[in-house]
């Protein structure tokens, strides 16, 4: 099997796992996520900017910053798990829910979206591609840097979460710490595990 259809489907496998935790676990318990997506929630509720616009602005710089770190086959292997996280999100969404009601357990919520969510992401990352703007930053700032990617996951998210205090009851926001913290770290742990096994 060819390197670049081996990480297309690494990207498409990665992408199917995240579409899941975002459907089946955290649009369901509103337990939320950092980076990007909860940087345009705060946009939206704080200067009342439509996150359909913001989304596309954040996201085109940090991919725009990713090419012109990483290079053209990461904007493909992005490509590939962006498109595929939508279809797959569009698929998983006619499921009827999954694990019941997980507003009433935000911890669980939080422990199993932060699973979903750093296998997925990881896997995209192994790939060499970014299923969202602010994995595509983590990605770059660390090659640039060459400094842990989980590094630079925990800052962007504390830094969103904290502006997100503003809006959100700090109840919710613990258990969304909670589970970008894990997120971050289960992504650098995938991308470890996989370096390694490289060598």
């Amino acid at each position: 099997m060819s390197r670049i259809l081996k990480n297309s489907l690494l990207c498409l496998v990665g992408s199917a796992i995240l579409a899941f935790g975002l459907c089946h676990v955290h649009a369901m318990s509103s337990v939320t996520e950092g980076g990007v997506l909860g940087l345009t929630l705060w946009l939206y509720h704080t200067f009342s900017l439509s996150p359909a616009l913001t989304s596309l602005l954040l996201n085109a710089a940090c991919y725009l910053f990713g090419l012109r770190v990483l290079g053209l086959s990461f904007i493909g292997y992005s490509a590939v798990a962006g498109g595929g996280f939508s279809l797959f999100y569009f698929l998983f969404d006619l499921l009827p829910p999954v694990f019941g009601a997980l507003s009433a357990h935000p911890l669980l919520a939080a422990l199993l979206g932060a699973l979903f969510v750093g296998v997925g992401v990881g896997l995209c990352v192994v790939a060499g591609g970014a299923p969202s703007g602010d994995d595509a930053l983590a990605m770059s700032l660390a090659a640039k840097t060459k400094r842990d990617i989980r590094i630079f996951y925990l800052i962007s998210d504390l830094l969103v979460l904290a502006l997100s205090l503003t809006y959100i009851p700090i109840t919710r926001i613990l258990y969304s710490l909670l589970t970008v913290i894990l997120s971050g770290q289960i992504i650098g742990l995938v991308q470890h595990l996989a370096n390694n096994k490289s060598r």
